[in-house]
């Protein structure tokens, strides 16, 4: 499932193509034609994410404030795909299509799609955590409920309704960066290490943005220290099971946690 950084540069990426234009919006396979055709023809006044939600507000203006918002939840298998020029014909289960003078965007397999109201809006950001890539985040409140929690930490940064935007991938490796056993509760973390913990979230979703991908490693503790991040550089723990910890040489370990898969170091993040 795509991480918050992810769903943030969709949220760029909709407003630097698409950003004040009047837009025809349609649903090729059919599944979204009302919502569509509540859209169609207007024009994009904004783009926001939170956590790994999309929201794409749409006025008669491109200047106006949304009065209606296309909500988007990528899930395991949903993507946006964008082109310029005339759309092509669609292939495959297109569920909305949007259209300029002189670019498309296309979506498909996602989770969510659906028109909100600004309320509507409000209430699905309502019940989501603190997103590490929004200046209106909370961090302090988040910090409060992992630190009130008898929870494993570990499973604590995967709740969305706790801190919005984190996956596996970067569950895994703040958790390692900062040296932190996913499995102690979270009411062991001091106010410290959630400061330090939160600042690093900060720091590598902002870095995924910035590179479309997701890089956690130091250059030090890369095999090739020059160059282009290679893929099996990229990361220290996650999906490294068996092979030594870039830091102490240790076999990383992975394990089941609340249905997914966690990867962590058993000696750099001993209890």
């Amino acid at each position: 499932m795509p991480e918050g950084h992810t769903v943030h540069r969709l949220a760029r990426e909709h407003l630097a193509t698409f950003g004040g234009a009047h837009l025809a919006v349609d649903s090729p396979q059919g599944r979204f034609a009302a919502g569509a055709g509540r859209l169609d023809g207007r024009a994009l006044a904004g783009a926001q994410a939170h956590g790994k939600h999309l929201f794409l507000g749409f006025a008669d203006d491109g200047d106006a404030r949304p009065d209606a918002w296309l909500h988007v939840h990528l899930g395991l298998y949903g993507k946006w795909t964008f082109g310029v020029g005339e759309p092509p014909e669609p292939r495959g289960a297109v569920r909305v299509r949007l259209a300029s003078d002189d670019a498309w965007a296309e979506l498909r397999g996602p989770t969510a799609c659906e028109v909100l109201t600004p309320d509507d809006v409000a209430h699905v950001r309502a019940r989501l955590g603190a997103d590490p890539l929004r200046r209106d985040a909370d961090p302090a409140g988040a910090g409060d409920r992992v630190r009130r929690s008898r929870a494993p930490v570990g499973a604590l940064l995967m709740q969305q309704e706790v801190v919005a935007g984190v996956g596996n991938v970067y569950r895994a490796e703040a958790l390692f960066r900062q040296r932190l056993d996913p499995w102690s509760p979270g009411r062991a973390l001091t106010s410290e290490g959630w400061d330090a913990l939160w600042a690093d979230l900060v720091v590598l979703l902002k870095d995924g943005v910035r590179r479309g991908r997701i890089v956690t490693t130091l250059p030090e503790d890369r095999d090739r220290r020059s160059g282009t991040v290679r893929r099996d550089d990229a990361h220290y723990v996650y999906k490294r099971t068996g092979l030594p910890c870039r830091v102490c040489g240790t076999p990383v370990v992975s394990e089941p946690m609340v249905g997914r898969t966690l990867y962590r170091c058993p000696a750099c993040q001993a209890a």
